[in-house]
Formats: C-alpha cells, sequence, structure tokens
C-alpha cells in the first residue's frame, strides 16, 4: 500500500479477533516505532508497558473497569496492548543519562556541540517548568507524536489499532507502580487485526473527515 492507501485503510478498530495474533517478527518492528519516535530536543520523555498475554491484558484491563468498561474487550480481544507513559520530571539525572547514552550512540563528533545540545535542551525543559509551567503537558505533547507515529506505523505492517483515552489513568499507575518510578499513564493503544463484524470498519461506517479546503491553507 502506499501512504495514501495507508492512511484511507486504518481506522479505529472497535472489535479485535483474538484467534488473529502479531508475529514476533512484527512485534519487533512496532518496538523500533516506539523506540524511533521523534520528540523535542529528543527528550525522549516515555515508557511503555505492553502486555500480550492473557495474564497481562487482565493487567490493563483493571483500567476498564466501572465507567471505562465499554473498553474491556478491546482490551482483553487485541493481540497487544500497549500503556502509554510520561514522565513525570526531566531532573538532572535523566538529563545527563539521555546525554551520555547519545553520546556512546556517537551523536557528538566532538564536546563543543555535545554540551551545546545538552544546554540547550536543559534551556527548553526549564522554560517549560518554571516559564510557562507546563512541563508535564510539554512532555505528555512527545508521547502523543509517538502515539500517532505508532498508528501510522502498524498499519503499515497491516495491523489494526485502538487508541484509548476511556480507561481510569490512576488505577494504572497504581497496578504498575507508575509514579513511583517517575510516570504516569496518559493513554492505552490495543492492537491486533480487525473482526469482519466490527461496526466501525470503513466499508460499513465510512470514515469521515473535514474537506481539504476548511482545513488547509497554502501559501502562495
Amino acid at each position: 500500500m502506499n501512504i495514501t492507501d495507508i492512511a484511507n485503510w486504518r481506522y479505529s478498530t472497535k472489535e479485535f479477533d483474538p484467534s488473529k495474533k502479531i508475529s514476533e517478527k512484527d512485534f519487533d518492528k512496532i518496538k523500533t516505532l516506539l523506540r524511533m519516535s521523534p520528540s523535542s530536543t529528543n527528550i525522549q520523555p516515555w515508557h511503555f508497558v505492553i502486555a500480550n498475554t492473557e495474564g497481562g491484558k487482565e493487567r490493563i484491563a483493571k483500567g476498564t473497569q466501572g465507567f471505562y468498561q465499554f473498553n474491556e474487550q478491546k482490551v482483553k480481544d487485541a493481540s497487544h496492548v500497549i500503556v502509554f507513559c510520561a514522565r513525570t520530571d526531566a531532573d538532572d539525572e535523566y538529563m545527563l543519562h539521555l546525554l551520555e547514552t547519545e553520546d556512546k550512540d556517537g551523536r557528538y563528533p566532538n564536546d563543543e556541540i555535545k554540551q551545546m545540545v545538552f544546554g540547550a535542551r536543559n534551556i527548553f525543559a526549564k522554560m517549560h517548568k518554571y516559564d510557562y509551567k507546563d512541563q508535564q503537558h510539554w512532555m505528555d505533547k512527545q508521547v502523543y507524536m509517538n502515539m500517532g507515529n505508532l498508528l501510522l506505523g502498524v498499519a503499515a505492517l497491516g495491523i489494526d489499532a485502538l487508541p484509548m483515552e476511556g480507561v481510569d489513568m490512576k488505577a494504572l499507575d497504581e497496578e504498575f507502580g507508575l509514579r513511583e518510578k517517575g510516570f504516569t499513564a496518559i493513554g492505552v493503544v490495543s492492537l491486533g487485526y480487525r473482526k469482519e463484524s466490527d461496526f466501525n470498519m470503513p466499508n460499513k461506517t465510512p470514515k469521515s473527515r473535514l474537506p481539504e479546503e476548511e482545513i488547509i491553507t497554502i501559501l502562495s
């Protein structure tokens, strides 16, 4: 499929076929998509809790109780389920860890450039923490960028996905001890393969988007 076909093929899958599982080869590609996503200043403020067993999915499904029960089967029937987590702080220890990882990977040709990048990244992080007072929101946005990257990427692999905010994030934080580790859950994505009975398939419920002329301005 070309990129236009992929964009039209993917949709928010509401019913997964529990008998169809993602291969290990494709799962490796999914992990690469998660790791290689872009982020502002390459801050990578994310962590992913992934379940592909019945027991693991049951744990994530604890976030779909009560008001969120409408999403329970979308977790349990999926092949793999990912809890997207954002850092709750970008402290000095993490910033140094990030810098040294980049250096080890050969990102910096010399120490001057290394220190320049380190200083610039800290300026942005402190700007959001102290001036704009939206550091958590800033880091959440980077994780959402990752989520969007994943949705298109898995569609290119012929894998269906459903991003969900209709989940008890506090329950997931508690289940996986995320806050103690410096993270908080911000969303869940179920992955797998559509069931033919899914009402939301585009051939049953056509996709609808605002027209191009309404949302795109091309400057001359």
